[in-house]
């Protein structure tokens, strides 16, 4: 896991606040994500994509994700930082090597193991405080509360909750407003809507185990592959069951 210097990078941040419509987008390099970040570029003058690893057990293959989706967007003002001490405190599957990543059961309604606690307020606390230093206007984040794991920092109401943070603890003069685009969408109209938007899917990441092929058969991997069928369309990322068909 983390803890070395590759693992913190800023690229190109600006000293002074840009003069344009800019919004922070927070890139994970997964599907949600990416076309998040297809409709910030559709509302926005210019991007900033934020990428935050911490300590996940696919961490150089989400942040190969998020480099490839950062060119295709040509993003110019770029940050990917590491906070591990997610995975210090542990708790989940995705930064405990103890703990097994559950296999999919997409109709329980208890939380899975892959839930990170807490994580998505750490993730808008450091875009908070990128976009008041650069002078961005929105924050744009992928969370999914109909058709996902049910991780309680994925709910609208989290996201009310932390405006109101926001507004509170930053300075008089910034406003910065958490934009959810896809918050209330199924994952099959996620790919719809990725589709009509031109979005590279094919460059995304989901998996929580792997980083060569998708393991097919963690929460994550899924609720991706029904999302796809569900939209009548071929996943264009590789599955660990394509190679078996293949040898078979």
């Amino acid at each position: 896991m983390g803890g070395s210097d590759d693992n913190v990078v800023s690229v190109a941040i600006p000293e002074e606040p840009i003069e344009s419509r800019l919004a922070v987008c927070l890139v994970s390099g997964g599907m949600d994500s990416c076309v998040t970040a297809a409709i910030a570029h559709e509302e926005n003058e210019e991007l900033a994509f934020l990428h935050v690893s911490y300590g996940q057990l696919t961490e150089k293959r989400e942040r190969q994700a998020f480099e490839q989706l950062a060119d295709y967007f040509r993003v110019k003002h770029r940050l990917a930082v590491s906070i591990d001490h997610l995975a210090m405190i542990g708790g989940s599957s995705l930064t405990d090597k103890k703990i097994p990543v559950s296999e999919a059961d997409l109709n329980s309604p208890i939380i899975p193991t892959s839930y990170v606690p807490f994580r998505n307020a750490h993730l808008l606390s450091i875009a908070t405080s990128w976009a008041e230093k650069i002078g961005a206007t929105s924050i744009y984040i992928g969370a999914v509360a109909e058709d996902s794991s049910g991780y309680p920092d994925c709910r609208p109401q989290f996201y009310a909750a932390f405006q109101t943070a926001i507004n509170e603890g930053t300075k008089p003069e910034t406003r910065v407003t958490i934009h959810t685009p896809v918050i209330g969408l199924r994952k099959a109209d996620i790919v719809r809507k990725g589709h009509e938007l031109d979005a590279p899917l094919e460059l995304t990441w989901s998996c929580y185990r792997e980083e060569k092929e998708a393991c097919g058969t963690c929460d994550s991997c899924a609720l991706r592959l029904r999302a796809f069928r569900e939209a009548g369309m071929d996943d264009p990322i590789p599955y660990v069951l394509d190679s078996q068909r293949l040898a078979d």
